[in-house]
């Protein structure tokens, strides 16, 4: 099985950013977006669906400190595409990279799993420190290591 830690990184926030992959243990992909300011939200979004890319399918636990990113995955994107991708309230935001990253959650075989952030997890520091090295670096695509 397949063990990955996901993060995202925007300073300021929004800002410019970057995203992280870690592969049983090893820094494997670094990400960001071509636009000048981003956000943490949209940094761990793509850091999960560069993560669920790379499985294509194979068993795999992906690790993230983004309840965020789990809820929009795990409980509400369903009820939002059966309705036409709309929500009570207002807009989805980063519908965008809903859209991408829910039928790859669907068509997977892996299982999110919440991670406290900041709080010595090595994993999670891991992803941490390459996602702000990603930011820093200014990266615009995935990027494998």
């Amino acid at each position: 099985m397949i063990i990955y830690y996901t993060d995202g990184s925007a300073s300021p926030n929004p800002g410019p950013g970057g995203f992280a992959v870690i592969k049983n243990n090893q820094p494997y992909i670094i990400g960001g977006e071509p636009v000048r300011e981003t956000t943490n939200i949209r940094m761990e979004g793509l850091a999960i669906k560069a993560a669920l890319e790379d499985a294509n399918g194979e068993e795999c636990e992906i690790y993230t400190d983004s309840e965020f990113w789990i809820n929009v995955i795990t409980k509400w994107a369903a009820g939002w595409e059966a309705k036409g991708w709309k929500k009570k309230g207002g807009e989805i935001k980063n519908l965008d990279i809903v859209r991408a990253v829910y039928p790859l959650y669907v068509n997977s075989n892996a299982v999110l799993n919440w991670v406290r952030g900041h709080e010595g997890d090595e994993g999670n520091e891991l992803a941490d420190e390459w996602a702000n090295e990603a930011r820093r670096r200014h990266v615009t695509e995935p990027t494998k290591l």
